[in-house]
């Protein structure tokens, strides 16, 4: 064999283990699975929603909570673990915060459906509710003394009909307090099925 055939084998070599290295790293680098897995594994929405009779909306089949926290699985490929408890079921408006600011006074933790969630493969943590008597409902609260946040980023929101954040933010603070709590975001009750935009803004703000 020539110096020159040696040459082009060598080279027709070389060329096509290049071509093969890249096309690897770029399968490895599009595979959706693997895209999807860092996408939604280390997110969660922790989040109570009362479905119902609700102020400002009426009776409405899916709780004001539940619907932004929709959005931000839906957004951010966040998990989901709804705090449910039959407690509240079928109770008119005005009954259920009788009720609410009773169990708020009287420090009661109602108790709540299932296990607490494993979130040992979360770092960030949102967690969610409407505002009852100036706070979560209680049985959020409940839920608090069974999971352990230390070291995680927790995303605190409200759904409201004036009240805000309320005292939401600083009494997850002292729930967690080897957690870092952010700032939290609140939106009206009112306005969640028709502002998904303020939504995707604050989420794009963190």
């Amino acid at each position: 064999m020539s110096a020159k055939q040696i040459f082009t084998t060598l080279a027709a070599f070389a060329l096509f283990l290049a071509s093969g290295c890249n096309a690897q790293s770029k399968q490895e680098n599009t595979n959706p699975k693997t895209q999807s897995n860092n996408k939604t594994m280390n997110k969660i929405v922790i989040f109570f929603s009362h479905a119902g009779d609700n102020y400002s909306v009426g009776n409405i089949e899916v709780g004001n909570t539940k619907i932004v926290a929709d959005y931000i699985s839906e957004i951010t490929g966040a998990d989901q673990y709804e705090i449910v408890t039959h407690k509240y079921d079928g109770m008119a408006y005005m009954p259920l915060i009788d009720l609410a600011k009773k169990e708020a006074a009287d420090g009661e933790l109602p108790p709540y459906e299932g296990a607490a969630p494993d979130l040992s493969k979360y770092d960030t943590v949102f967690i969610g509710g409407p505002v009852w008597w100036g706070t979560y409902p209680q049985v959020m609260f409940t839920l608090f003394k069974d999971i352990d946040l230390a070291g995680k980023t927790v995303i605190p929101f409200t759904t409201h009909e004036g009240s805000g954040l309320a005292n939401c933010v600083s009494d997850v603070k002292k729930a967690f307090p080897k957690a870092n709590v952010t700032k939290g975001f609140s939106i009206y009750g009112h306005e969640v099925r028709t502002s998904k935009s303020k939504v995707e803004k604050w989420l794009k703000s963190l």
